[in-house]
């Protein structure tokens, strides 16, 4: 390994740690649920979710799971 990638894995390693720093814009993820996969899209602060659950309720176990794994990386939702 050269001594560019050396100092661009230690950078990322410092990146990793300060998580404030990341801020997700938009993204769509399968959620693996435990009766069916479900569809989860984030854009622009809002969410969505195609379980039976959200639609109903506008947050489910599946959105709630990402706002925790990705903390501090997207806004804090609005009430």
């Amino acid at each position: 390994m050269d001594y560019g990638m050396i100092g661009k894995l230690e950078k990322a390693k410092r990146y990793a740690n300060q998580r404030e720093r990341i801020h997700f814009e938009t993204f769509k993820v399968t959620f693996e649920g435990e009766n069916n996969p479900h569809t989860v899209n984030y854009e622009v602060g809002e969410w969505r979710c195609d379980c039976d659950f959200f639609q109903t309720r506008g947050r489910c176990s599946h959105t709630i799971a990402l706002e925790m794994i990705l903390e501090e990386m997207i806004p804090e939702p609005v009430p």
